[in-house]
């Protein structure tokens, strides 16, 4: 696969709005550098990689009240440098914050990857310009942990606070479980008829949140459990606090300097095995941080094989090592 296949497109960024943009040729002196994520600038060397390619890269994205890239910049600066008069753009309609947004989304996508600081600089920003969006989906728009974004939203003064979040799925969830039962419950009351998903929806609530306190309205219980009913102040014999499970210990994952470096190496982002190696690790460095909420997350059933399967792929990667050091003895044997 050529350097000009893996530059990546914004058609699959921008076109999860109802369609794929159509792609229109655009004189590029009307295009302007946008709002990038990028803290530093541009990359020349890069520029001029994309440059050396024959024949025409991947259309950019560009927001079509300003004229302002979105995506594609370095593209856009290769363009013209080869002396092209015109460039392939898909155009994007939405607010300012909606286009940096995306501006960060198809940057950790595809093409030359942000830097650590360049994606906690954005995910800071996406808290401040769409507070109620989820930890998790600013992680996933922004390429950090999950818990990496909490720990920003926590500790800035400049976000605004909200009492829901909406997830990736564009579901509304009330932060206090307690609450969205409570409006359950009474929309169940007002609404004897409703659906389970109609009443869920209303609520800001997941189905099975809403079947629960059906089952418990139905049994005569209150549709928030004790323990949560205490710890809003009702009276209830005391208990003895749950201790939590120690957390299951993960090996220190790499740091995100070396997985910056390793990101930047052309020998390897030039090649199709390069390329899976490189999403392979990344995929390992974010998943790390949030280790202990997916083993929280594996069905009971599913235990065993999960074991297993991660049993074999950690003698996998341990194979993988120790064939590397025995390659790096054979050139380096001192």
């Amino acid at each position: 696969m050529s350097l000009a296949q893996t530059v990546g497109t914004a058609a699959g960024v921008a076109g999860r709005r109802g369609g794929e943009p159509e792609i229109v040729s655009v004189p590029i002196i009307q295009v302007l550098p946008g709002d990038s994520p990028r803290l530093t600038g541009e990359d020349k060397g890069h520029v001029l990689r994309l440059a050396a390619i024959e024949g025409t890269l991947p259309p950019i994205l560009v927001d079509r009240r300003t004229m302002c890239v979105i995506d594609g910049l370095h593209r856009l600066m290769a363009a013209s440098l080869k002396g092209q008069k015109d460039i392939d753009v898909r155009f994007f309609d939405g607010s300012r914050e909606e286009a940096f947004l995306k501006s960060v989304e198809a940057n950790v996508e595809h093409g030359l990857p942000l830097s650590q600081a360049d994606r906690t600089a954005a995910a800071l920003r996406i808290l401040k310009s769409h507070p109620t969006m989820a930890d998790r989906a600013i992680a996933k728009s922004t390429g950090l942990g999950a818990r990496t974004v909490a720990q920003l939203r926590r500790s800035s003064d400049s976000v605004p606070q909200s009492d829901f979040r909406v997830g990736r799925d564009g579901k509304v969830r009330p932060l206090d479980g307690a609450q969205g039962r409570l409006r359950v419950a009474e929309l169940m009351r007002d609404n004897p008829d409703a659906s389970l998903r109609q009443v869920a929806r209303s609520a800001g609530v997941s189905p099975a949140t809403a079947l629960d306190v059906r089952r418990r309205l139905e049994r005569g219980d209150q549709p928030v459990p004790s323990q949560r009913s205490r710890s809003r102040g009702e009276a209830g014999p005391a208990k003895p606090e749950p201790v939590d499970p120690p957390p299951v210990p993960v090996a220190a994952p790499p740091t995100a300097a070396t997985l910056d470096k390793l990101m930047r190496d052309p020998s390897l982002r030039q090649s199709e095995l390069g390329r899976r190696l490189l999403r392979m690790f990344r995929e390992n460095v974010l998943g790390a941080s949030e280790m202990n909420d997916i083993c929280a997350s594996v069905p009971s059933h599913c235990i065993e094989l999960i074991v297993e399967l991660s049993r074999r792929n950690s003698q996998i990667w341990d194979g993988f090592a120790q064939e590397l050091n025995r390659r790096a003895r054979i050139v380096n044997p001192d």
